[in-house]
């Protein structure tokens, strides 16, 4: 089985890189390699779902611009597909005063971002925005929107196909080995030959890219999952859009928040547990071989003593149904407990690295023999035919 290129991962971004390699380059012969019996099923398929404006993103960092860019491409690919989507807007609010000052930030980076019509909104239009919502302040972000993650994988994956490509389900990358230039990738079922991999296997990325080479072992992901609850059917009327709260800039995640989906109903959350397995979407899922290796991780032992203190209210939340609520009512006050139903869960992979550094930037590593997509948490999805153009363009310098 002789390719040009192997793409390790069939997630949003591995689809998105073989595409773009296609789009760049039909000759070269490509398959993409995924583990499980269907694409996307991890980071994508539990996604929240929401198509991001750009606005978080330190202005000139890989996220901002693959994002801003790859809002732009996902929006055409959607409407060239006839995939659903919205364009919502949402507002950010800040719930106490001391909030404001990071609001103004905020505001100041979407439009350093290009964001146009992001503006301050008075409290009398929140209301108009969001009639339940209350702050003392807040932004309206006209370009947010969402999708069905899941489906543009789905898409993706179509078009490769139609092309050319060749995609591998059940065979998930065992190890690898280079001679005279070439990568010999095993799986249980057969071994490929690529000129060159790509490493997209998001919550494993830091284990591909070990074997890609050995010598690798400066970042590990750590996996945190992020858990919903659902408003119940008679309760969705009390959230019109997306609401977000002001998110904590020394830390990775945005906060619990609303988002109406495309699929129907209204998600609120998620918060961000250490997860006890890479994959580990329930609290009751536990691999304690992995769970040894986060906490042995010098990085982690880092980031838990810095943010022990909200790392234990994230558990908390986790766990009292109440402290969730108590949360979200800071947004919408008339929340309930009753009114929220359990909703799912997702994983992120968050790369961190040795210092106790936790990667805000997407973060893309080459070696002689491959290119490694380290860290592309939110907003990947939105920003995946951007990120696989920018993986596609190194790849394909080295085709001449």
């Amino acid at each position: 089985m002789t390719y040009d290129v192997v793409i390790v991962g069939g997630g949003i971004v591995g689809l998105a890189t073989g595409l773009k390699i296609q789009k760049g380059r039909p000759d070269l012969k490509i398959a993409i390699l995924e583990k499980e019996d269907q694409l996307a099923k991890h980071q994508t398929a539990n996604n929240s779902g929401v198509i991001h404006s750009g606005l978080y993103y330190k202005p000139g960092s890989l996220k901002a611009t693959n994002c801003i860019n790859g809002y732009h491409e996902l929006i055409q690919f959607c409407t060239e597909e006839k995939i659903p989507f919205e364009i919502t807007g949402k507002v950010v609010v800040a719930t106490k005063e001391e909030q404001k000052p990071l609001l103004k930030t905020l505001w100041e980076r979407g439009l350093q971002n290009g964001l146009e019509g992001t503006r301050y909104i008075t409290l009398e239009e929140l209301k108009e925005f969001e009639p339940y919502c209350a702050g003392v302040a807040a932004i309206h972000v006209p370009q947010t929107g969402i999708v069905d993650y899941y489906k543009v994988a789905l898409a993706y994956g179509r078009k490769i196909i139609q092309a050319g490509g060749e995609i591998f389900l059940n065979h998930k990358a065992l190890k690898i080995n280079q001679q005279n230039g070439i990568n010999f990738i095993e799986t249980a079922n057969k071994t490929f030959e690529a000129k060159l991999v790509i490493n997209c296997a998001g919550l494993y990325s830091d284990k591909v890219a070990q074997m890609n080479d050995p010598s690798f072992n400066d970042v590990k992901i750590i996996p945190f999952r992020g858990e919903y609850f659902k408003l119940k059917k008679e309760k969705e009327y009390l959230v019109k859009n997306l609401i977000y709260p002001v998110p904590d800039p020394n830390f990775p995640f945005l906060g619990v928040h609303f988002t109406r989906m495309m699929k129907g109903g209204v998600e609120a959350g998620p918060n961000a547990v250490l997860a006890f397995k890479r994959e580990g979407y329930k609290k009751s899922q536990i691999n304690l071989g992995e769970l040894a290796e986060t906490l042995a991780w010098p990085g982690f032992q880092k980031v838990a003593a810095k943010y022990w203190k909200t790392g234990f209210g994230e558990i908390y939340r986790s766990f009292s149904k109440a402290a969730f609520t108590k949360a979200l009512q800071e947004l919408i006050p008339e929340i309930q407990e009753s009114d929220l139903v359990e909703g799912g869960a997702g994983v992120r992979a968050q790369a961190c690295d040795r210092t106790g550094g936790l990667l805000d930037d997407f973060a893309i590593r080459e070696s002689a023999h491959a290119i490694n997509v380290l860290n592309a948490p939110s907003p990947a999805a939105t920003s995946s035919l951007s990120i696989g153009g920018t993986v596609a363009e190194m790849a394909l310098k080295r085709f001449g």
